[in-house]
């Protein structure tokens, strides 16, 4: 694996880029886990904090341009379960679907490695994947990689989709960035991450992450954190909007890619510009964030569970 774009210690993870808009990727099913199509914005009840926020719906997501990056950890369990991941480069064509796409590639495992640099070309991104190769590395910092690959996005600065898609294990080894500056990241750049996860009988699954016993933004920080201790891929999934899939089997990684597929091409882009305070931005700190379809009451709706306004470097030491 060419280390052609590691990042090093030293370098600094901070994100400071302030979003005036909260991205809120949503999906609407039946009890029976049927999707439910054609809701309006006024169907939507999307709570800031408790507070009702005024609703925007994008009607055609599939028409939006889509940057990913596809974030592959190659090092640990990862060498079993490289052959499971032949079908990815199909699958990838499919999420992406017809809209204008630029995808790159990273493998890590101590440190993120830039493997295939942003392509629309499909043949390209499925070249880098087929440079992905298990490395003898026993840690797998998904934290760090997490970060970089937002860095990567934020760097393009397009009005595309950004998402990330994970393939790891579900517990982080290794990062030297704390969760919380995660979280923080994901919640202020607005990243989706869609996660599948391998090995997943060997880690603790965390059914859901339940922001009620949180007291006030620091502690709805420390129970996110908490959360991505148990299992990263998942939480890092919910808190962003995304979907999150696990595998040990080929059959697996494809039947989990493939709902992923129908999750992207399926969800309600809602959005809504947060109510100020005295500055014009957010009150800083970690925000809760609840979607509710009152026409539906026994509907599943999975959303973006949170998201982070403030400087990074104002994270409290008691969410560190």
């Amino acid at each position: 694996m060419t280390m052609s774009a590691q990042v090093q210690e030293s370098q600094p993870y901070t994100l400071r880029t302030q979003s005036n808009v909260v991205l809120v990727p949503t999906t609407v099913q039946t009890k029976h886990g049927e999707i439910i199509y054609e809701l309006k914005a006024e169907q939507f009840v999307v709570e800031d904090n408790g507070v009702p926020q005024t609703v925007h719906l994008d009607e055609d997501t599939d028409s939006l341009g889509l940057t990913m990056v596809v974030l592959v950890q190659c090092s640990r369990s990862a060498a079993v379960e490289s052959a499971h991941l032949a079908g990815l480069p199909t699958m990838i064509d499919s999420i992406a679907g017809g809209a204008p796409r630029q995808v790159a590639v990273v493998g890590y495992g101590k440190d993120p490695t830039l493997i295939g640099d942003f392509s629309s070309d499909p043949g390209a991104t499925a070249e880098a994947l087929g440079q992905l190769t298990p490395c003898d590395d026993s840690a797998a910092a998904t934290f760090d990689a997490v970060a970089y690959a937002a860095s990567l996005l934020e760097a393009r600065n397009d009005h595309n989709r950004h998402v990330i898609l994970l393939v790891s294990e579900t517990r982080d080894h290794g990062s030297r960035m704390k969760a919380a500056q995660v979280v923080a990241t994901l919640g202020r750049t607005n990243t989706v991450v869609d996660a599948v996860a391998f090995s997943p009988g060997k880690t603790e699954v965390v059914d859901d992450l339940r922001y009620g016993g949180g007291s006030g933004p620091i502690g709805l920080l420390v129970m996110a954190v908490n959360a991505l201790k148990k299992n990263a891929a998942h939480e890092l999934a919910a808190l962003s909007g995304g979907e999150y899939t696990n595998f040990t089997t080929r059959k697996g990684f494809d039947e989990g890619l493939l709902r992923l597929t129908n999750h992207v091409h399926n969800y309600y882009l809602l959005s809504f510009t947060p109510q100020s305070g005295p500055d014009g931005n957010p009150s800083p700190g970690m925000h809760s964030i609840r979607v509710k379809v009152p026409d539906y009451p026994d509907a599943h709706v999975k959303f973006r569970e949170g998201y982070f306004s403030g400087a990074l470097d104002t994270i409290p030491a008691e969410a560190q």
